[in-house]
């Protein structure tokens, strides 16, 4: 592979704890205005250990994005009663998308992400199997399942789960790249769920 090699983390007894203190710093402080001073006071170690942990700061965010990511999937999966009605699974599942991507955390671990996975590929497939790739499958899964009891009408569960993934960043997405818009009411959000949910259910609903 051509291009710089990404530095590998190295883990060890303080690992758990330096994420920690950058976890609150990142939550708090956000990526551009975390300080690696910051980050290792909070964490309770030294700016040696620190470094030796992690080499970049841009490691260290990418780090807590990955673990955040993989919280909050597991708490969206924990959450979701995927034996209900097949419209609550799918407007619960579009509600935690939709607040993950326009939250002021989600649009940095994007930002960040891309920012990075051209110069590191292995930043981009870290990331997009901890959030993007991570929950796809969890509802291709569930949309598999459905068909099985006659709950849905799908015939490629990968795909169908994909385009839901879609159908919930319709008209946000691209502002946010663009900058256009950050921030979004309450008003807008409940329109692209429940655009996204009766987009789907009108190609697979049983």
């Amino acid at each position: 592979m051509n291009g710089p090699v990404l530095q590998q983390v190295r883990k060890g007894r303080k690992f758990d704890q330096v994420l920690a203190g950058a976890w609150q710093v990142f939550m708090n402080e956000g990526y551009e205005g975390a300080s690696v001073d910051d980050i290792a006071r909070s964490a309770g170690v030294s700016k040696a250990t620190l470094y030796s942990y992690f080499p970049d700061k841009r490691l260290l965010f990418l780090e807590v994005a990955k673990a955040e990511c993989l919280r909050q999937a597991e708490d969206a999966f924990a959450a979701i009663d995927f034996t209900g009605p097949v419209r609550d699974v799918l407007t619960e599942a579009a509600t935690r998308m939709v607040r993950f991507f326009i939250s002021d955390f989600g649009q940095r671990i994007f930002r960040t992400c891309v920012s990075e996975c051209y110069r590191f590929p292995e930043i981009g497939l870290d990331f997009y199997d901890s959030g993007p790739g991570l929950v796809q499958g969890r509802m291709a899964s569930y949309m598999a399942e459905a068909t099985e009891r006659g709950a849905l009408r799908v015939t490629d569960p990968a795909l169908a789960a994909a385009q839901f993934h879609e159908l919930c960043k319709a008209d946000m997405h691209a502002k946010i790249l663009c900058r256009v818009q950050t921030e979004f009411s309450d008003a807008e959000v409940e329109r692209i769920i429940s655009g996204a949910v009766e987009m789907f259910l009108a190609r697979y609903g049983a």
